[in-house]
């Protein structure tokens, strides 16, 4: 399974970015089989969750950081995931990663249970 991460870039506080995440490889497998979670990694910090989606959308989880400003959404027949970002702050500069579930359908915010990752996409938002 590959993951492509795209859509990031430079942006003011208070604007807002879409991030892209398109998958391929899927070895017959439905993308609708994958859960999907975003994460981030600002320089010097762990990589962090960001959001998470279930395999039909119904179910999303966020932390709290970006609760209220990220939303997480996909789009089956495109085996696409996004995350659109709004009222960015300068704290939300990171390298954005997309993650697949392959062993279950709820989101879930444990690093751990994702198996494959993009290569990243970097957000900058200045002040």
């Amino acid at each position: 399974v590959q993951l492509q991460a795209s859509g990031g870039g430079l942006v003011q506080a208070g604007g807002s970015l879409r991030l892209s995440c398109a998958a391929s490889g899927l070895s017959g497998r439905s993308f609708s089989s994958y859960a999907m979670g975003w994460f981030r990694q600002a320089p010097g910090k762990e990589r962090e969750f960001v959001a998470a989606i279930s395999w039909n959308g119904g179910s999303t989880y966020y932390a709290d950081a970006v609760q209220g400003r990220f939303t997480i959404s996909r789009t089956n027949a495109e085996d696409t995931v996004f995350l659109q970002m709004n009222n960015l702050e300068p704290e939300d500069t990171a390298v954005y990663y997309c993650a697949a579930h392959s062993y279950g359908v709820a989101p879930t915010t444990k690093i751990n249970d994702y198996d494959y990752w993009g290569q990243g996409t970097q957000v900058t938002v200045s002040s």
